[in-house]
């Protein structure tokens, strides 16, 4: 899992864990997406793989929806000293799951639950539609050839905080994902 716009987003969970951002730290106006990678290992192969992996899509999005609607209507759960108070619990999860204290800033900042929370506190924050997109396992010539290694035969669930993929400022909105896929 991971949020690709703004792209800076790291850096801005790092500087708000550390107190010099406050909440909200995404403006209302900047395009948020959330990306999840489904078939990590060999991809998504056969239809059972793919029900398997359409399920999850589903529990996910059925999730994030639950966790907006959770927000709204408690929004002393979006205040930056609980929100901060959560993220450094989970951080310390990490650290002891792992074992190692090596890169935590990184780990933290890329964390799906972490993530998925930052992404259904700024839609509940701002009041704004959300919408996912489920797109089947990639073939080659779906993709930039850069990509092939990393995307090919794998599904991927992609969420904007737009109403819908015509509200979105791309013409697409797989370009993007792709565009970040190719920085990182």
């Amino acid at each position: 899992m991971g949020i690709f716009m703004p792209p800076d987003m790291p850096l801005r969970i790092k500087q708000f864990m550390a107190a010099k951002v406050d909440f909200p730290f995404i403006k209302k106006e900047e395009a948020l997406a959330a990306f999840y990678l489904l078939g990590k290992d060999h991809g998504v192969s056969d239809d059972l793989e793919i029900k398997a992996a359409t399920d999850i899509a589903k529990k996910t999005v059925e999730q994030v929806a639950r966790d907006i609607r959770h927000y709204v209507t408690t929004p002393q759960k979006m205040d930056a000293r609980f929100t901060r108070e959560n993220y450094t619990k989970r951080s310390l999860q990490i650290v002891i799951d792992s074992g190692v204290q090596a890169d935590v800033d990184r780990r933290v900042a890329g964390d799906p639950v972490i993530l998925s929370d930052c992404f259904a506190q700024h839609i509940a924050f701002h009041r704004q539609g959300f919408f996912f997109e489920l797109f089947q396992p990639f073939r080659a010539e779906q993709m930039p050839p850069a990509l092939k290694s990393k995307l090919e035969g794998r599904m991927l669930l992609l969420g904007f905080n737009a109403k819908d993929r015509q509200s979105l400022p791309f013409k697409s909105s797989l370009s993007p994902f792709f565009e970040w896929m190719l920085k990182v």
